[in-house]
């Protein structure tokens, strides 16, 4: 049997909206109705038949009919809906508004056509905007050159100084939990393992050292092999790791290599040569592959399993700064999520991670790991690399060389930073520009994404650190307070907080 579907009449505010004069487009009132079917972008599964709604239809009344099918009614989940252009395209036009401004009145369908409708939950929660620094805590003898809260609560983050220790902050108290003493230089690179009780730093002194993220203790000695000072850091994501295992860890390196250590026994498992210069990026991916970029124009592709380089990826002109992962903020959240419940077995663990991870990763039902490369040659390139060797698209517009670039929590956007001041948005699917971010005065170092994909968070050498609205592609608002030049920034998975770092050697958290 079949149910009607209702279009729920409007509610008081949308009768009172109705009767103000709007300067948006006049929509016509005899435009026909259409046929519609939903399919649900991470199973490509379709849900309720074709159906058949006004060819007006707005994005609240999708919303609403959606929730309606799923029988999620008296407690609705907020959607996005995209038209499918067609079977064999995959390309996707976002609804915005409604099915007339979005759709038929530019002509990408007529009202005789079916329609598919890819439809994707919108963040359950939402993150406020940082308005305020709440601390400004010492501690650091020297700059501070990288932060990261935490994957599971924004209670505690680290951070690495030019002064050779991290520290772990208490951001409730917002004092200093503890200072991790072993380095005999510059603490480049700090990373908390995706289940958030292993901290992972990497020095100019060459070595990694292991920290438990609890109590500020060193886990067995310094990690030593490589020649040179180690550049990046990468934990194998959690639901990847075997069971009864700690998870492996990566590193690379000035010295144009890359090893896997037992975090367990501290032992290196294999070094991954091939590279020809500098190490400046390493990323472990969801499907097992390890990324590399390098100061010799390259991206290698690793096998995490036997170390063996799958596959160069040749296109920039000059040294690869930076790389992103479209899943690597699910990757960095493991088996959390906003709420930061602890699973409560090894096994719940890993199948919570598995399943974050295909939310994000699963288009259609099969796995699709984007990438996105930043260069010293302007530009950037999108790949999907177990696909192809070659590039989705390069993408040109910064005029100084791109310091680093980031996909957005969902994988729907991409965000670089360069050395020409400015911020750019482009689509993280095809890789077409959206939008530029003027504000700062001086370049941009790093970016970092609130993870209800709506804000974006920036520190630059201008000192500022200022927060982007991604859907209305304005400052929104513009946060001074540190004295010298800002390198890096971390917006905790909770959302509810900011930390920043720099030439000032202050920590500074934000909050609403």
């Amino acid at each position: 049997m079949h149910m009607a579907t209702f279009i729920p009449p409007p509610s008081k505010k949308q009768k009172r909206l109705a009767q103000q004069p709007r300067e948006v487009d006049i929509i016509p009132n005899d435009v026909p109705n259409v046929l519609i079917k939903f399919v649900a972008s991470d199973t490509g599964e379709s849900v309720g038949g074709s159906i058949r709604v006004p060819g007006t239809v707005t994005e609240q009344q999708l919303e609403e009919l959606m929730n309606q099918l799923n029988g999620d009614a008296d407690d609705p989940v907020p959607y996005s809906f995209a038209l499918k252009k067609d079977d064999a395209d995959e390309t996707l036009v976002d609804i915005i508004d409604n099915l007339y401004t979005s759709i038929l009145k530019p002509g990408i369908k007529t009202t005789e056509d079916f329609m598919t409708l890819v439809y994707t939950p919108k963040a359950v929660f939402k993150v406020k905007p940082i308005t305020r620094s709440s601390a400004t805590i010492s501690g650091h003898g020297s700059t501070i050159l990288s932060a990261q809260f935490a994957p599971n609560t924004s209670s505690k983050m680290v951070t690495g100084a030019g002064d050779s220790t991290a520290r772990i902050w208490d951001c409730d108290t917002q004092t200093i939990k503890h200072t991790l003493s072993g380095h005999t230089n510059w603490v480049l690179c700090v990373n908390w393992s995706p289940e958030g009780d292993v901290i992972a730093t990497g020095s100019m002194d060459n070595t990694i050292r292991l920290w438990d993220g609890e109590k500020g203790t060193p886990i067995g000695g310094a990690l030593k092999g490589h020649s040179k000072w180690v550049s990046s850091l990468a934990w194998e994501p959690r639901h990847l790791v075997t069971s009864g295992n700690k998870p492996r860890l990566c590193s690379a390196s000035k010295d144009g290599s890359l090893k896997i250590w037992d975090t367990a026994r501290c032992t290196p498992i294999f070094t991954m040569s091939g590279h020809s210069s500098a190490v400046s990026c390493v990323k472990w991916s969801g499907s097992g592959t390890i990324y590399s970029a390098s100061h010799d124009k390259t991206i290698k592709m690793w096998d995490s399993q036997t170390g063996k380089c799958i596959e160069t990826l040749k296109a920039h002109a000059h040294w690869v700064n930076h790389l992103s992962l479209s899943t690597d903020h699910v990757l960095r959240m493991g088996a959390y999520d906003y709420k930061s419940e602890k699973p409560t077995s090894e096994e719940d663990g890993k199948l919570r991670a598995t399943k974050n991870f295909e939310k994000i990763a699963k288009v259609n039902g099969k796995i699709v790991e984007r990438m996105v490369t930043a260069s010293d040659d302007f530009t950037m390139y999108l790949w999907e690399p177990l696909k192809s060797s070659k590039p989705i698209c390069r993408m040109t517009g910064h005029q100084k060389l791109v310091n680093h670039v980031s996909f957005s929590p969902d994988g729907r956007y991409i965000v670089s930073a360069s050395f020409d001041n400015s911020i750019k948005l482009w689509d993280g699917k095809d890789g077409k520009f959206i939008s530029t971010f003027r504000g700062h005065v001086a370049p941009v170092y790093q970016t970092s994404w609130s993870s209800d994909c709506r804000y974006l968070v920036s520190c630059s050498k201008d000192t500022t650190l200022k927060v982007w609205d991604v859907k209305t592609k304005k400052l929104a608002v513009d946060l001074p307070g540190h004295s010298d030049e800002v390198y890096a920034v971390d917006w905790s998975v909770d959302g509810k907080r900011v930390a920043s770092g720099g030439k000032d050697k202050q920590v500074r958290i934000w909050m609403h």
